[in-house]
């Protein structure tokens, strides 16, 4: 069994296909690691902080899940965790060309380092954060497409709003 497995992304928010991949990856790892980047540059939705607390709140059923985040190169922060292993989701073709010259950048800068990948079953092949983000700019339904814990923390912060 690989000790340490790292799942990053900019989760925001995280969807039930991220939390699929996670309930999957604690059945190979003895650690998994929800990496929370900071992704200025992509403008999220949710800050840093609230998205940590997501991560933390989808994820509380996990003993073996810890929720951190991380700004700078991902083949340092997995060094610095001790991993060698990346955990990626891929749902259609343009993922995967994605992922993969991702993962090839990662491993030439870290050549300890190597990537798994998973396909989402089949209910969460569609969902992606930033449908999520875009149905509820619209004040669409998405408590079917994000744990029951994420639209929860959603609906408590859009009431503050």
């Amino acid at each position: 069994m690989h000790k340490i497995g790292i799942y990053p992304g900019t989760f925001d928010p995280l969807t039930n296909g991220h939390l699929d991949i996670i309930k999957r990856s604690c059945e190979i790892f003895e650690e998994v690691i929800v990496a929370i980047a900071h992704s200025a540059s992509k403008n999220p939705l949710f800050t840093l902080k609230e998205r940590l607390e997501i991560a933390k709140v989808a994820t509380k059923e996990f003993s073996n899940v810890y929720c951190k985040d991380f700004s700078g190169l991902l083949a340092d922060f997995a060094r610095e965790n001790n991993s060698k292993i990346l955990i990626r989701g891929l749902r259609v073709v343009s993922d995967f060309e994605y992922e993969i010259q991702m993962g090839y950048t990662n491993s030439s800068l870290n050549p300890k380092l190597d990537t798994i990948y998973f396909m989402p079953t089949l209910q969460n092949a569609f969902i992606s954060s930033s449908i999520v983000r875009d149905i509820l700019s619209h004040q669409g339904k998405i408590s079917h497409l994000i744990p029951k814990e994420v639209f929860e923390y959603i609906r408590r912060k859009r009431q503050c709003m």
